[in-house]
């Protein structure tokens, strides 16, 4: 496969996490000032109102008893010290399979969502991250100059800015993954938007011939 693009991320401690796929176990360990330290599935952090956990978790508020917080869209009120389970982890999914054949460019191209937005993906195995460029960020409403880690990255146009963010959903066919890591590049590149293997690491992947087999695992 051609790749139109490498993502090469510059700083190790920014390396991107693949392996989050759902929260089971929050605990709120204590409260401050508009702030909620929580233990969730056994690591730590303190989050400001309206922050976001690397697992996804967000405090929506914060009071002397506990705290509300979203986990996958839905808010519920934990009390401080205990300790509550997030049901909907529990729930396994059934394992789905999309075939994308290769096009006369020799390229493997589909459509799909982010967000819930419709785009048009080039699949890249290539790429470290699914990539886009700061107008397609803009087109599907994401804000990665505020919500968004500063990064660089190693384009074939050199050395540029670009940010580290996290993705709500990312589908492709029936196969749906929750909070896909991504890079937005502040430029114009890449052209299309890349999906590489901050996505397809989590799937199972064959060639045969001019096709391409994304298999969720289950």
């Amino acid at each position: 496969m051609k790749h139109i693009l490498s993502i090469i991320l510059v700083c190790t401690a920014l390396c991107m996490q693949t392996d989050v796929f759902a929260v089971e176990k929050i605990v709120v360990q204590g409260l401050f000032s508009n702030k909620a330290v929580l233990m969730i599935d056994g690591k730590m952090h303190i989050l400001a109102v309206g922050k976001t956990s690397p697992e996804g978790v967000k405090v929506i508020s914060a009071d002397s008893r506990g705290a509300v917080l979203e986990v996958d869209g839905k808010q519920k009120k934990y009390l401080l010290g205990s300790s509550s389970s997030v049901s909907t982890s529990f729930t396994q999914r059934k394992s789905k399979i999309e075939t994308i054949y290769v096009n006369s460019g020799g390229m493997y191209k589909t459509f799909g969502s982010i967000n819930g937005h419709t785009v048009q993906f080039l699949v890249d195995t290539g790429a470290s991250t699914i990539a886009m460029n700061k107008v397609q960020a803009k087109q599907l409403g994401i804000l990665y100059d505020k919500i968004g880690i500063s990064s660089g990255a190693s384009t074939a146009s050199g050395y540029v800015k670009a940010y580290r963010i996290r993705l709500k959903t990312v589908s492709v066919g029936g196969i749906t993954e929750k909070n896909v890591d991504a890079m937005v590049i502040d430029g114009d590149h890449p052209g299309p938007i890349l999906l590489g293997m901050t996505f397809l690491g989590r799937l199972n992947i064959q060639h045969n011939g001019s096709a391409m087999t994304l298999k969720q695992k289950e």
